[in-house]
């Protein structure tokens, strides 16, 4: 990394999956960064819908990074995964053999619509009641995500420590932040009983450096699976993940 330039910003939210994914990448990598607070479906002037940000990134989600010193822009997490380790040169999570590296993209394409379903299917309608997301939407996702878990018990994770082989990839920060999150030590909504492999690559992925780090935010919100978080809560549980990464950076400052 060139010291000389400015910490990337990061736009968004500590309880934003992808948004910790990229969180979880630069602290592992020991990269200063600035986090900037966007509200995800917010009109206001830190949300994701006000103008300023869609001028940034059009599709009005979360992550996005910025780059002060030259303007770069891009939105996405696993474009921003994969740029990262591309432009610093972190071969060791993004290997830059073409095919070990499309292992990799495997996952991360094949994540969309089917480990992410955790999300729609088990946590985001207990905590964004907004989005009113129907029942049957809810199961389909529940099934999505079952079937993905076993197609990582049975393939991906039957034969090697992590998702792609024997060493950590971006591919692991991006899926274990759907699947970590449903963990009885955080919100409590899944039973991973039946899948051995998923649960010990778990235990492998919370020794990574910078795992406590970035799910402070699900530390502090707690067991959903009862009932749904007060709004106060998901703030306050926001407000101590941002104070800890706060220190956590100061310590990345030289």
């Amino acid at each position: 990394m060139d010291h000389q330039s400015p910490p990337v910003i990061l736009y968004g939210v500590p309880f934003s999956q992808p948004v910790r994914a990229v969180m979880w990448l630069l602290l592992y990598k020991r990269t200063p960064f600035e986090m900037v607070l966007i509200n995800p479906g917010s009109r206001g002037d830190t949300g994701s819908r006000n103008p300023a940000y869609l001028a940034k990134n059009p599709g009005g989600t979360i992550p996005t990074i910025e780059e002060p010193d030259t303007g770069f822009v891009l939105g996405e997490a696993h474009a921003i995964l994969c740029y990262l380790s591309s432009k610093h040169g972190w071969a060791d999570v993004y290997p830059t053999d073409p095919r070990l590296r499309a292992k990799v993209d495997w996952y991360l394409h094949y994540h969309h619509r089917n480990v992410r379903e955790a999300s729609v299917g088990l946590v985001a309608p207990k905590i964004r009641k907004d989005l009113n997301i129907p029942e049957a939407t809810q199961q389909a996702a529940r099934a999505t995500l079952t079937n993905a878990l076993n197609a990582l018990e049975t393939g991906w994770l039957a034969q090697s420590r992590y998702l792609t082989g024997a060493q950590l990839t971006i591919a692991d920060f991006a899926a274990y932040v759907e699947i970590g999150q449903l963990q009885p030590q955080f919100t409590n909504v899944f039973d991973f009983e039946p899948f051995p492999n998923v649960r010990r690559w778990l235990e492998e992925m919370r020794r990574i450096d910078g795992h406590d780090d970035v799910h402070v935010v699900l530390t502090e919100l707690g067991d959903i699976s009862v009932e749904p978080p007060a709004m106060e809560t998901i703030k306050n549980a926001n407000k101590r993940a941002l104070g800890a990464l706060k220190q956590r950076l100061a310590e990345l400052t030289p």
